[in-house]
């Protein structure tokens, strides 16, 4: 009858052990150089690893001690975590579902198009309200000035494999026809009128592509890469999740009846 329990204890210490690591990415996601301008980006992840920490603690507790009420409390609260978690990732599969990206001839990087992404991701990320502090750290950042001293040649550019603030932010839209002189110096276009973002464009260090919305749509297509990348934890840690909270439902009534038996004595 306590199998339960030992097995409902063990897994929920694991599952304390994971929270650390976690906590620890979703510090490391925020301190990546193309996410340094929307820091609030850490905080769903932190949120959810020190939640399991502390539902895995309260597991491991009422199993191993085969308290029942601290049994009970625990498996309202996975229950809450494992729909907060599901709605997270059909929130994560729909957001990022659309793409802006194109290819573009003779470019090893992708241009960037805003309209292609999801509206959601649209109004929450990029609206007048919140562009003008992310453009503002944009411009105080190293994002595309370290680009000059990483390639020399035109050559050496259009083979690279920019990130998409870098494609977005740092160069006008290949539409354009711009020139290349170095990686944020570009003149004489060839289409001026093609693209409104052609004509955004400045070679001011400190403006750039930073107001185009080929730069809005680069910002979205990093935080689409980034959300790719964790729907596969999410995945792995619901199913984790939803594991442990059946073997929790088998030790809490486990618990349930010892305690009723040793009331009939």
């Amino acid at each position: 009858m306590s199998s339960s329990n030992n097995i409902t204890a063990f897994l929920n210490f694991l599952a304390f052990m994971c929270s650390i690591p976690i906590i620890a990415s979703g510090t490391w996601l925020a301190s990546n150089p193309d996410n340094e301008c929307i820091h609030w980006l850490r905080w769903p992840v932190v949120f959810i690893g020190i939640a399991i920490m502390l539902v895995s603690l309260t597991g491991f507790i009422g199993a191993y001690w085969e308290k029942e009420g601290i049994l009970g409390v625990y498996l309202v609260c996975m229950a809450l975590l494992i729909v907060l978690l599901l709605g997270l990732l059909v929130l994560a599969f729909v957001v990022t579902g659309p793409t802006g990206a194109y290819m573009v001839p003779r470019r090893a990087y992708r241009d960037y198009r805003l309209e292609g992404f999801s509206y959601w991701l649209r109004d929450h990320i990029v609206d007048p309200d919140n562009w003008g502090n992310i453009r503002a750290c944009l411009a105080d950042s190293a994002i595309c000035s370290k680009l000059n001293n990483q390639y020399v040649t035109a050559e050496q550019f259009f083979a690279a494999d920019l990130s998409p603030i870098q494609s977005g932010c740092c160069k006008p839209p290949t539409i354009c026809g711009y020139q290349y002189m170095n990686p944020t110096l570009w003149i004489n276009p060839t289409n001026a009128i093609v693209d409104v973002d052609c004509s955004i464009w400045n070679n001011d260090p400190n403006q750039l592509c930073y107001n185009c919305d080929s730069c809005k749509g680069g910002l979205l297509g990093n935080l689409r890469k980034e959300w790719k990348k964790s729907n596969l934890i999410l995945i792995i840690t619901l199913v984790i999740l939803i594991s442990v909270y059946l073997i929790g439902c088998c030790a809490y009534k486990n618990t349930l009846t010892k305690s009723n038996s040793k009331g009939k004595k």
